[in-house]
């Protein structure tokens, strides 16, 4: 009887827990779900697929359930998993070439305002960065894409978990590093037509 009653009053701790830690993660999502749709929207350039890897990370929340008992920033926490999350699926172009063709196919038709070359030349533009980025160091994508995504320099330091004030120096570096692989792709592509 002595261990019945144990076991109902630990099943009742754990059912009054998971109502606890439910709510706190429909709190996280509602405040945090438009900015990080919007982040990977950015990056990756498709929003089905900034749509299921903003899903992709919410759920590594809800099942990993890091605890700001701990000192972390959820928000931080979820950010980085994001940019994370984006630059891999840049890097698995093949799997993006069919949705960026038909993208680009649908922009073509459907445009008024841009002549088709305008539209071909900003999707270049746009695979050409994507391209840099997943070559650079990791940290200085996250930065870049951070800082271009909207955030703050305290926001993008509490995301990576680097000093405020080391955000500046870092961003020029990452600007700098962008722009040498940018010019290096950029050669090498007018190598390749001539």
């Amino acid at each position: 009887m002595i261990n019945f009653m144990k076991h109902l009053k630990t099943e009742g701790l754990e059912a009054a827990r998971d109502e606890s830690r439910s709510a706190e993660f429909e709190t996280l999502f509602q405040e945090h779900w438009a900015r990080v749709y919007r982040l990977l929207q950015r990056l990756v350039g498709d929003p089905s697929e900034a749509e299921d890897l903003a899903l992709e990370t919410f759920l590594r929340l809800y099942n990993q359930r890091p605890r700001r008992e701990d000192g972390l920033n959820l928000g931080g926490w979820l950010y980085r998993v994001a940019t994370n999350l984006g630059l891999h699926s840049i890097r698995s172009w093949k799997r993006r070439e069919n949705y960026e063709l038909t993208a680009g196919k649908f922009a073509l038709e459907n445009s008024e305002e841009e002549s088709p070359a305008e539209i071909l030349a900003q999707e270049e533009e746009r695979q050409q960065v994507r391209r840099v980025l997943s070559k650079m160091n990791q940290k200085q994508s996250q930065l870049l894409i951070l800082r271009h995504s909207g955030l703050s320099y305290k926001e993008i330091a509490t995301t990576l978990n680097l000093a405020p004030a080391s955000i500046g120096p870092l961003l020029v570096r990452a600007e700098r590093e962008f722009e040498k692989q940018y010019r290096a792709l950029a050669q090498e592509e007018s190598w390749k037509n001539t």
